[in-house]
């Protein structure tokens, strides 16, 4: 009797779970700066901006999925560091440029190769031949950042 009642509880909880975390992964997609080619980062190594301070393709052979994103790494270590600590290298505010984040809470697009790696954060920006966001982002980021959290938190809810 104790197990029949366990159960009729447990099992209601479980697919509850279950569908709650299919939602976030579709949350996440949906919200989230993805290629045409369904790429993060455009296909680049969320790793190496970390370990090389630098942006660098990633390669086909060394593809990891994450939440339903799917990451492309320069070698086979990087993408064994992200298994360990895939949180630890995404990019905030789901990969779209953190300026326009703040500033305005609108997701824009990235250039890969504009980056900023802060207490640990992997941090994008839109760069073109005369709008370069990242030296907007550097002349006010700590209000920038409080306003790009508090605009990608509205997002992602």
């Amino acid at each position: 009797m104790i197990q029949r009642t366990f159960i009729a509880i447990l099992l209601p909880i479980l697919l509850l779970c279950q569908s709650i975390g299919y939602s976030q992964t579709e949350i996440i997609k949906k919200h989230y700066n993805i290629s045409k080619q369904s790429l993060a980062i455009e296909g680049y190594d969320p790793v190496a901006y970390f370990t090389n301070n630098k942006a660098i393709k990633g390669l086909k052979e060394n593809m990891v999925s994450y939440q339903g994103i799917t990451y492309l790494f320069s070698s086979i270590t990087n993408k064994e560091l992200f298994k360990i600590n895939a949180s630890k290298y995404i990019p905030q505010y789901g990969g779209w440029c953190a300026f326009a984040m703040g500033s305005t809470g609108e997701k824009v697009e990235i250039d890969p190769e504009t980056f900023k790696v802060k207490d640990g954060k992997l941090y994008l920006f839109y760069h073109s031949w005369t709008n370069n966001t990242l030296t907007k982002w550097n002349k006010d980021e700590a209000s920038l950042k409080m306003k790009a959290d508090i605009n990608w938190s509205k997002i992602i809810l």
